[in-house]
């Protein structure tokens, strides 16, 4: 099977977002897409973003351009194992960005995720944040989504729960969430050095491989 990554537009990699992962939306920052092809048959996408927490290097003494969030991993049915894709498009942003440090993403316990793909990929697991509800995300016409979503789509206003039932959604409430699994993948011999001692042991099921990407507000 021929197997390959390349940068893929924003418009290729929004499809795979809408198609085939649970979220349906692409992240609100912006983006690094890197599409996936077998055989030529395109598959995904996988895409790297700045995240929705700008304080997201704070805790690891990093600028906000030595970090970033792995957000997406859109794929359809495919061959090859998330894990393997994982460590080839990590290498293709390490050699684009050189002066990133830092790789962090999140397994959302709203969908049973557990970070299989992460587990499989030698991440390092550092526990569960937002145990005690998080900051809320809004369900709006039936579908939720994160408060920048909301804020990047309906404006300024938004993300206050009276401004969007009179403006856009009579219905619309507020969905807290269960947590979310926080896996880090530093890209130094120092940052490994500062990370590895954060390791917990990966949470239950955690061997299986999912395309569990999401990521949590700021």
């Amino acid at each position: 099977m021929n197997l390959k990554l390349d940068w893929c537009s924003h418009r290729t990699a929004r499809m795979a977002v809408e198609c085939w992962h649970y979220s349906h939306s692409m992240p609100a920052s912006k983006v690094v897409p890197i599409g996936v092809w077998e055989d030529e048959r395109f598959v995904g996408a996988i895409i790297f973003s700045m995240g929705a927490n700008q304080f997201l290097g704070n805790a690891h003494g990093l600028m906000k351009w030595q970090v970033c969030e792995l957000t997406r991993v859109a794929l359809r049915d495919h061959v090859t194992p998330v894990s393997r894709l994982l460590a080839i498009a990590l290498r293709m942003l390490k050699k684009h960005c050189p002066g990133l440090r830092l790789i962090i993403s999140y397994a959302d316990c709203d969908q049973n995720h557990h970070g299989g793909i992460y587990a499989a990929g030698g991440w390092v697991y550092i526990g569960q944040v937002q145990t005690g509800g998080g900051t809320p995300k809004f369900r709006v016409r039936g579908r939720v989504m994160h408060g920048r979503s909301v804020h990047a789509r309906f404006g300024t206003g938004a993300q206050r729960l009276p401004w969007l039932r009179q403006n856009v959604d009579p219905y619309a409430t507020k969905v807290w969430t269960r947590g979310k699994h926080k896996y880090l993948m530093p890209l130094d011999k120092e940052m490994k050095r500062q990370i590895e001692p954060l390791r917990k042991a990966f949470p239950k099921r955690a061997g299986s491989e999912s395309c569990d990407t999401s990521t949590p507000p700021g």
